[in-house]
């Protein structure tokens, strides 16, 4: 006879439902309930196990576990080996199944993570977890026990981020090795992690990391008040949580910055930021986020101030020409020609004969057609993405210049305007000035010199209204101050940046103590290298 497959009605209960309707129910110590129990709510898996076996050859038990989430070795060395055979030194002592299940607990089991549960609902929620559950017959606890073993990548250099100088690891999807990666680095008993489940199905793990003694109190209320209040069916990534928790859902500019390495995440803790860790993402949240944190680097920091403030200055130069340099090409174009040299605009004027086109209308194409090209090389394969960049750079460019579709300094231009898009760091930073490239191109084509500065003057307002967790986004340059300018444009000698972030509001504000100098007893300074009175080496 051949078997229907149940299919569920509207009066039917999901499983899930039905699970939080009997979230108190405590199991009897009747073994066949139990086992009626879980079967009813997962036993539909062909994954999961359900193992009947002896206590001690005497006591009917059953262990419950989902084959792909735990480690077989475990289960079968340190926990049904143990539990057929009974311990040496009772084995000619009755034991009574009032004692079973503190022989089990302190002399039988190999195992530190083994705890007792009644709740029937903890323990399918230890099952889902990768834990394997022992019932046994007339106790009415079980023991969950943590088995969870799962296949990840190794930990490898970050895909999302460059090293240039520094460590070459970066975080993976597991939780656990995220949060060692960080206590490898961080080894001070300041350390603080947090941990809490977002999510009514996936119940994903969050881990909110800070540093106590130097991290704002009020910082970590107001980081774990947000985080109670997100609602939703499921976290996949650490870009849900960034979503919820920003101030202005509506701004293009991040206000949570993320990042794949370690060392980062360590550097903003002993600052006084939180950070958050999600469970299956290799991405780490940062909050608070100022502006500047966007075009700063790891790498500013471990090489010498002066070769890298001219590094970040450049930066700053790239983010501006991606900003603004096709809308200024425009204005100049179209309105204020005579701002132009004269042999330029000759070179420019010929290059434009046969354009159809106004130059708004020209850039607004190329900008187009660069962004989908860029799009597409994202998407494709990593071996055939490469030809295709280099396809659409080279023949496509060179044919619409042939063609007369398009000037040569036009796409000279965006060329420009595209590299300085690729030399900021952050890409959540770089892709909102790509977005607000489009409507300064507009307002440069309608009102030209003036469209520009009132686009940049509504920029800078709304750059000015924006906060993170309460502090001001382009702090610490609005509102002013002189410790943290130093490491703002440029970056100051390491012994300068004395002082942590004002307007995180730390604990602890001093993170570089005065070293006294010490002079020599003449009060003179001391001299490391003294020449030799009786120099031989002329003789």
């Amino acid at each position: 006879m051949k078997k229907k497959k149940h299919v569920y009605k509207s009066t039917d209960t999901p499983p899930s439902q039905f699970l939080a309707s009997h979230k108190d129910d405590l199991i009897s110590g009747s073994l066949e309930d139990t086992i009626v129990f879980i079967t009813k709510l997962i036993g539909s898996n062909t994954d999961l196990t359900t193992r009947r076996f002896r206590i001690f050859g005497q006591y009917e038990a059953a262990l419950f576990y989902y084959t792909n989430l735990v480690n077989h070795t475990n289960i079968n060395v340190d926990i049904m080996k143990p539990l057929m055979y009974k311990p040496s030194h009772l084995s000619d002592k009755a034991i009574a199944v009032e004692e079973l299940q503190d022989i089990i607990i302190n002399d039988t089991l190999y195992q530190s993570e083994a705890l007792l549960e009644n709740k029937v609902a903890l323990l399918v929620d230890g099952i889902l977890r990768g834990g394997t559950i022992v019932a046994i017959e007339g106790i009415d606890q079980a023991i969950v026990i943590g088995t969870r073993q799962i296949e990840s990548r190794s930990i490898d250099q970050p895909a999302t981020e460059q090293v240039i100088r520094g460590p070459r690891e970066g975080f993976v999807e597991l939780l656990g090795t995220n949060i060692s990666l960080i206590r490898y680095r961080l080894q001070s008993p300041d350390l603080r992690i947090e941990s809490s489940e977002i999510g009514q199905r996936t119940k994903s793990k969050v881990a909110v990391c800070y540093m106590d003694g130097i991290t704002n109190p009020d910082l970590v209320k107001e980081v774990n008040s947000r985080l109670s209040k997100i609602d939703i069916d499921g976290v996949l990534d650490s870009g849900y949580l960034e979503q919820f928790i920003e101030d202005n859902h509506f701004s293009p500019f991040p206000q949570v910055q993320y990042t794949e390495r370690p060392d980062k995440i360590v550097a903003n803790l002993l600052e006084g930021r939180v950070a958050l860790l999600v469970d299956g993402s290799p991405l780490a949240l940062v909050v608070p986020t100022v502006f500047n944190q966007f075009y700063q680097t790891v790498e500013d920091y471990t090489e010498r101030y002066l070769l890298m403030s001219a590094i970040r200055l450049a930066r700053l130069v790239a983010l501006v020409f991606s900003l603004i340099f096709p809308s200024l090409y425009v204005a100049i174009i179209s309105f204020n020609p005579e701002l132009i040299p004269t042999e330029f605009a000759v070179a420019v004027a010929g290059g434009r004969a046969g354009v159809p086109f106004p130059a708004v209308i020209e850039v607004l194409i190329i900008e187009t057609s660069m962004e989908v090209l860029r799009e597409a090389t994202i998407r494709l394969p990593q071996q055939v993405g490469g030809a295709l960049s280099i396809v659409g750079v080279l023949v496509i460019g060179q044919a619409a210049v042939a063609a007369g579709f398009a000037s040569p300094i036009t796409v000279v231009i965006i060329a420009l305007t595209t590299i300085g898009s690729f030399a900021t760091p952050a890409y959540n930073a770089a892709l909102a000035l790509r977005l607000l490239r489009f409507p300064l191109i507009f307002m440069a084509g309608i009102f030209g010199l003036y469209g520009i500065m009132i686009g940049l003057i509504l920029i800078a307002n709304h750059l000015l209204s924006l906060r993170s967790f309460g502090v001001p986004y382009l702090s610490p340059l609005v509102p002013g101050n002189y410790g943290g300018m130093k490491d703002l444009i440029v970056r100051g000698p390491l012994s300068w940046l004395k002082k942590r972030p004002y307007f995180l509001q730390t604990v602890e504000r001093t993170r570089i103590k005065e070293q006294p100098k010490q002079p020599s007893p003449s009060g003179r300074e001391p001299e490391l290298l003294k020449p030799a009175k009786d120099n031989h080496y002329g003789e």
